[in-house]
């Protein structure tokens, strides 16, 4: 069975997100999608960060089709041993060239291409603008 990662955020998930969790699924047998904890998103995004709480963002991830699994993160130790599992990993276009979490520990990294328009910071920034 070929296992499949993606990892993120997911804090409000858009059409972008959707795109890239198909593309993965695509790719293999089972899809596991690593999302960071509340904290890590504050640190990493800001004090007004997660919109959605991580049992939110499980849940509705849970419930998607391409979806299998979803894990939550809390550390990057926590992150490179889910990626330890798994046969293939898919980042956005946008880390190519970047170092990655993991990366040392895994065969394969494949690049999503990052759809134009779609980006959660800018959808807030959207929402809050209106």
């Amino acid at each position: 069975m070929k296992q499949i990662i993606v990892n993120g955020t997911f804090d409000i998930v858009h059409s972008g997100h959707l795109a890239l969790l198909n593309y993965a699924r695509s790719l293999g047998d089972y899809l596991i999608v690593a999302i960071d904890s509340d904290r890590r998103v504050k640190e990493l995004k800001g004090a007004d960060r997660p919109v959605n709480t991580q049992a939110e963002r499980q849940e509705l991830l849970s419930n998607l089709r391409s979806v299998d699994e979803v894990r939550i993160f809390d550390s990057d130790q926590e992150l490179v041993d889910i990626i330890a599992e798994c046969d293939i990993m898919v980042k956005g276009s946008d880390y190519r060239g970047r170092p990655i979490v993991g990366q040392h520990v895994i065969s394969d990294i494949v690049f999503f291409e990052r759809i134009h328009g779609f980006s959660t910071t800018e959808k807030i920034q959207h929402i809050a603008n209106r």
